[in-house]
């Protein structure tokens, strides 16, 4: 069997689809706060956007290409691996465009043949699945961001260079899994995935003083490589991250590892066992940032932030924002009950749950951003509830 035909640079569309994108995920609204500084006033409302929020340019094209594969293929069952990114509105939308994904009930990787078409999404997918696609002989549209394909490249060339790779990330999520095969691309390379200072500490004091080696692979069970040994692993390790966690943090971890390895052997041979990249993505850093800038600028009463729950940067806008003032970490619209209640899910839990009283009386000051795999059409009926609860015309 031949190589798979594989796009990666879209499908020569983007014309034909371009109504139909701007119809599922553009406002007019969204466009004209923005025009007016950002800001926007209705009777006891005043709103302020972030200036960087929503749809990043990888998500954009992930989506925009998706749009195009269903164009380009209309005879052919044209699939998804799983979400494309982490917005439930936007997979939604796709599978009303007839896309399957292999992740539903009912669909089966093993039933794919070269007849059908595979979209992998913008946080990448393992190489084994990669290699078990290309086996199968499927029309893969690959979507991977180009951030992404960045760490890649970082943790490839530890592996090569005899460094274990130290992904802050989180091991469930499938960028990290994604990042941690490349990790092992040469067969030769390890990784650790570490989700916070936490476990970055833990690793840390082993690299310093050693320990129980049971107990350091049995608290990394699942987010360390095949026939990891700490004692032989930690020797040399090189830093990287989930593209979409909170970069200050990453950051923190990656000087934690410095101090580290700094501490067991020396500054003499610290070039000799440490090598650390900024792996944060553009986008999500704009982001960071912005909301940062929104929160030191503006005196807000409280913030809303939009986004899929799975959606690791959303998640990570809203930790920014609750160490300031109450914030609200929404998945959808709907979720805005009433003037009285809002369902959302509160930093640190895993449980959606319903606030009273959340919308405060009289003068209102709210802040608003989204996730990087939110469109503005959502954010656009957002500020329409908001405005609606705070004036009285629910």
């Amino acid at each position: 069997m031949g190589s798979p035909l594989v796009f990666r640079k879209g499908l020569d569309l983007k014309h034909e689809v371009a109504h139909v994108l701007a119809d599922s995920y553009h406002s007019d609204l969204v466009d004209s706060i923005k025009e007016g500084g950002y800001r926007y006033t209705s009777g006891r409302l005043t709103l302020h956007l972030a200036r960087e929020f929503g749809f990043c340019y990888g998500v954009d094209r992930a989506v925009d290409y998706a749009y195009q594969a269903r164009k380009r293929f209309p005879n052919r069952p044209v699939y998804l691996t799983g979400e494309i990114i982490h917005n439930p509105h936007v997979n939604e939308q796709l599978r009303a465009q007839g896309l399957r994904f292999l992740s539903d009930p009912g669909e089966s990787l093993q039933a794919l043949t070269p007849d059908d078409v595979v979209i992998l999404p913008a946080f990448g997918i393992t190489i084994e699945l990669l290699l078990d696609l290309e086996a199968r002989g499927c029309t893969l549209v690959d979507t991977t961001c180009g951030s992404v394909l960045n760490v890649w490249k970082n943790v490839k060339r530890y592996a090569d260079e005899g460094f274990t790779s130290v992904i802050h990330g989180k091991y469930w999520h499938e960028e990290t899994q994604a990042t941690a095969s490349q990790a092992r691309r040469s067969g030769r390379g390890h990784y650790l995935v570490v989700l916070d200072h936490r476990e970055a500490m833990a690793a840390c004091t082993y690299i310093r003083e050693g320990g129980s080696r049971d107990a350091f692979v049995e608290m990394f069970e699942h987010a360390v490589s095949p026939g990891f040994d700490p004692d032989v692993h930690l020797q040399r390790v090189g830093c990287a991250n989930q593209t979409t966690m909170l970069s200050s943090e990453s950051l923190e971890i990656g000087e934690m590892f410095r101090s580290a390895m700094r501490d067991r052997y020396g500054e003499a041979e610290l070039p000799s066992r440490f090598r650390a990249f900024d792996t944060i993505c553009s986008a999500t850093q704009d982001r960071q940032d912005a909301v940062i800038a929104l929160l030191a600028e503006q005196p807000l009463d409280l913030m809303l932030v939009i986004g899929g729950y799975n959606s690791s940067n959303t998640y990570n806008l809203a930790r920014i924002c609750a160490e300031k003032l109450p914030t609200y970490h929404i998945a959808e619209p709907a979720a805005l009950l009433s003037a009285t209640e809002l369902r959302h899910r509160p930093v640190g839990s895993k449980q959606e749950t319903t606030a009273t009283g959340w919308l405060p009386a009289g003068q209102i000051v709210v802040g608003l951003t989204s996730g990087a795999s939110t469109p503005d059409n959502l954010v656009d009926q957002v500020i329409r509830r908001l405005e609606s609860f705070a004036n009285d015309r629910s």
